[in-house]
């Protein structure tokens, strides 16, 4: 797992998803380099993607937090939140656990962070039904009033990854 660089082949990449695939060939450089969001590639080989995760800073409504969430919190109206604005895997690579892969270390890379840039926890908009099954399945929650905008907290990130 690596940050998206020059030496990445883009072109080759096939999720299956359109809107994904152009993202990564057409957008992703120019989003890193203008420090929008930070793009993460697993490859094989010195070149070959097979998958991939942005990540971004956001801000979300303390209102829109579930309640157990939001119960905990300061009573702010917009609280510090990461973006994990993307993740894709290779088609040719569905069903070896990469997507899991990638949300692992895009989670524990989000909670690295919170040393330095504070984040209450990670948003997703799910792109579609299994998209959305994906992260509830993970542990994310819905946003209230948005199905398919999920969250997750640090607190629920931190012990997931605290050794006992």
């Amino acid at each position: 797992m690596e940050p998206l660089g020059p030496s990445h082949d883009r072109s080759s990449f096939d999720s299956g998803v359109l809107e994904l695939d152009r993202y990564l060939r057409d957008q992703a450089g120019q989003d890193a380099r203008r420090k929008v969001a930070t793009p993460f590639v697993l490859v094989a080989g010195p070149a070959s993607i097979l998958g991939y995760y942005t990540l971004s800073a956001c801000g979300v409504q303390s209102a829109e937090l579930p309640e157990a969430v939001a119960r905990k919190l300061p009573r702010y109206p917009l609280l510090p939140a990461t973006l994990l604005g993307r993740l894709a895997v290779s088609r040719a690579r569905k069903g070896q656990n990469l997507g899991r892969l990638l949300l692992i270390d895009a989670l524990r890379r989000s909670l690295r962070n919170t040393a330095e840039v504070a984040s209450i926890g990670v948003v997703v908009d799910a792109l579609d039904e299994n998209a959305r099954a994906f992260y509830l399945h993970h542990e994310f929650a819905e946003l209230r009033d948005h199905a398919y905008r999920l969250f997750i907290s640090m607190a629920t990130i931190d012990k997931a990854f605290r050794v006992p």
